[in-house]
């Protein structure tokens, strides 16, 4: 088994996918300002700076603690229902937190505990509006099983109506810490964490939440 570890190396701040977009970009500009465009460069330099920005990639201080089931997006929750369609590992019912990630959020995601992944499953779905409740289940997606100790929790890294390409950098049988990075959704899009109903919540329908950063439940 292979383990993801966060670094302490310097790493740009932003996603490597996004500089297929970026660095395009700035060479266009820069030529059109040498063929005497510089309203055209200017535009296409303002366009590179917000792809920039869309890309971004900052590096957060994960907070210490156990049983913590952080936020694998930034954005806002947007529904906290009970989610009976499964059990998890000890049998228990499980309750859905989605989160809603628009255009001005970081959209790089990140693991929401320390533990194994069990599985990797892509479905190819529509391409609804991302804040939808039915989003979460019509919408192309791919579904991260989460395997510890305290118990399972899943996260469904959900295409929205821009949103054309889920990025998962992680697979069956890797062990990662919580808070690392696991991929990258383009665009808006959406994230549902599925937890054991018995975590003591932390958040509430319409907070902000951070990746990495924000606690969204407690394990008992």
């Amino acid at each position: 088994m292979t383990e993801l570890r966060e670094t302490r190396r310097y790493r740009l701040p932003i996603e490597r996918d996004g500089l297929v977009f970026v660095l395009p970009a700035v060479g266009m500009s820069a030529l059109l300002f040498l063929l005497r465009f510089p309203w055209g460069g200017t535009g296409v330099l303002l366009l590179a700076a917000f792809v920039a920005y869309f890309f971004r990639d900052p590096e957060r201080e994960i907070p210490p603690g156990e049983r913590l089931v952080l936020s694998p997006a930034d954005g806002h929750v947007v529904a906290i229902k009970p989610f009976p369609d499964w059990r998890g590992a000890f049998g228990e019912s499980l309750v859905r937190v989605s989160i809603f990630l628009s255009v001005l959020d970081v959209h790089v995601t990140r693991a929401p505990l320390s533990s194994l992944v069990n599985a990797v499953t892509h479905r190819p779905g529509r391409f609804k509006a991302a804040w939808a409740e039915e989003a979460s289940e019509a919408n192309e997606q791919t579904l991260i099983h989460f395997a510890s100790p305290d118990g399972d929790v899943w996260v469904k890294l959900i295409a929205g109506l821009l949103a054309r390409r889920i990025v998962c950098r992680i697979g069956q049988g890797q062990k990662v810490g919580g808070g690392e990075r696991i991929g990258l959704i383009r665009f808006g899009s959406r994230v549902d964490c599925i937890l054991p109903a018995t975590a003591e919540l932390k958040v509430r329908r319409g907070q902000a939440v951070r990746g990495g950063l924000t606690v969204l439940a407690i394990i008992p």
